[in-house]
């Protein structure tokens, strides 16, 4: 009797202790690698991060090819949908801002997190992880063809007799990125990050001034360009996606809110919001100037770059080209980041790598190895995106936050709530099914007289 009694002591003891022993364990395994992953391991952003981020996500250097879409579009319309897309698009960004903490004690730092809790864990994965991969990756190969171009017409503009091929380049882009690739997280790339937001404000603001500078040209006409009924169309629906697109910085906006700190008194989305706002106010600022001014001075023969309307004076187009890839250095960066963070949680929570240094710089360099690598073969990639980009970008943007929303909050029937997102999830639709047509002639087009490496 007297010999059973330590032992059943002892067993209890084991009892009690295990398994909290073990969560214990395993908490800690998971803080230590979620303090390793990109997105969780700073959280001391402030709100002007928010702004800043916002900005360099959504200003993309497509911005200088607004005018040209307003020559497809045409007056009407064309204003229409850049003031549609931008209420639409800041509507559903403020939805998604609200539903970062909407269950208590819980965050949702990555999109994927929260469509899993919209549509369930398997289900949830399968919507939203293709297509954000589909814009972050497709964003970052454009910006390396977009920073790969300027820099030729930087050299094409200083030095006009001697001729290097694209693909140099691309490749002097992206020997930048093999550094900063290894920023390990949101708060560290706060730097770039803010000189890129600078940089989009500063040539925007050139390519208006200037263009109000030349003037309205004397030949200036309004219609459409195209001789046929069908070439209207097609560049109607073409210039429909890039106005569209060009709000397109919902894929890293949870992200971004993940790195603010958040107390149930002081929740996250109150700064994040306040950036949003201001990042809002800056995009307006870069597009509304640059796509009505510019398409009022050149008319339907506005350049696809409105830059290369301007020719001259020859030192302000070099420092706007300059501007455009300090830009582009930045927005691909802040695009990369969710990627690597993806990377990083499959590599380590799911292959149970090691959490390394030197796991990071493979994963990293790899990554943009692989973007230049495709980058230089299909230099018209921007043709691509306005393809994939309209079955991935629109539901990330326009409608996807709207349908979570609706399953989340589940508002009464014919309320203003459900009234307003179904309108943006049948613009959305509308948007998903027309754009990529266009964009599919353009590849067509491109593809016929290209050949590779040349």
């Amino acid at each position: 009797m007297g010999d059973e009694s330590p032992h059943k002591k002892l067993e209890d003891n084991n009892n009690t202790l295990t398994p909290s022993t073990v969560d214990e364990d395993i908490l800690k395994k998971q803080k230590e690698i979620d303090d390793w992953l990109p997105i969780t391991s700073s959280r001391n952003a402030k709100w002007w991060y928010a702004a800043f981020h916002n900005v360099t996500a959504m200003v993309g250097a497509g911005v200088l090819s607004l005018p040209s879409a307003m020559s497809h579009l045409g007056w009407g319309p064309g204003v229409v949908i850049l003031i549609l897309s931008w209420l639409i698009t800041l509507y559903t960004l403020w939805q998604m801002v609200e539903m970062h903490e909407m269950v208590p004690g819980k965050r949702f730092d990555r999109y994927h997190e929260l469509g899993q809790h919209a549509f369930g864990e398997k289900l949830g994965l399968y919507i939203v992880v293709p297509q954000q991969l589909i814009c972050e990756v497709g964003v970052d190969i454009v910006y390396m063809v977009t920073g790969g171009k300027s820099l030729e017409k930087i050299h094409s503009l200083v030095a006009p007799h001697k001729h290097i091929k694209t693909t140099y380049f691309i490749m002097i882009f992206a020997s930048v990125h093999f550094i900063l690739a290894h920023l390990p997280n949101f708060n560290s790339i706060s730097g770039v990050s803010l000189a890129a937001a600078v940089m989009s404000l500063t040539y925007s603001t050139i390519a208006w001034t200037a263009s109000v500078h030349k003037g309205v040209q004397s030949d200036v006409e309004y219609g459409y360009k195209a001789s046929t009924a069908t070439g209207t169309v097609f560049n109607f629906l073409t210039a429909l996606g890039d106005v569209a697109f060009a709000y397109a910085g919902h894929n890293v906006v949870l992200e971004i809110q993940a790195t603010i700190p958040s107390t149930p008194e002081k929740p996250s989305k109150g700064p994040m919001w306040r950036g949003v706002v201001i990042a809002y106010i800056v995009v307006a600022l870069c597009y509304f100037p640059v796509a009505l001014i510019g398409y009022y001075m050149f008319g339907n023969n506005v350049e696809e770059n409105i830059l290369i309307s301007l020719e001259k004076p020859t030192w302000l187009i070099v420092a706007a080209n300059m501007f455009v890839v300090i830009h582009v250095i930045g927005s691909y960066q802040l695009y990369a980041m969710p990627v690597f963070d993806m990377i990083e949680t499959v590599l380590v929570k799911k292959m149970h790598f090691r959490p390394t240094r030197m796991l990071r710089f493979i994963v990293r360099n790899f990554y943009v190895a692989a973007t230049m690598f495709v980058a230089i073969t299909f230099p018209f990639f921007g043709g691509l995106l306005g393809f994939f980009g309209g079955f991935a970008f629109a539901p990330t943007t326009y409608f996807l936050p709207c349908i979570m929303w609706l399953a989340i909050y589940k508002p009464k029937k014919f309320s203003l709530s459900w009234c307003t997102n179904w309108i943006c999830i049948i613009l959305g639709l509308l948007l998903m099914t027309l754009s990529p047509i266009g964009g599919l002639r353009n590849i067509i087009i491109n593809a016929k007289d290209y050949h590779f490496y040349s």
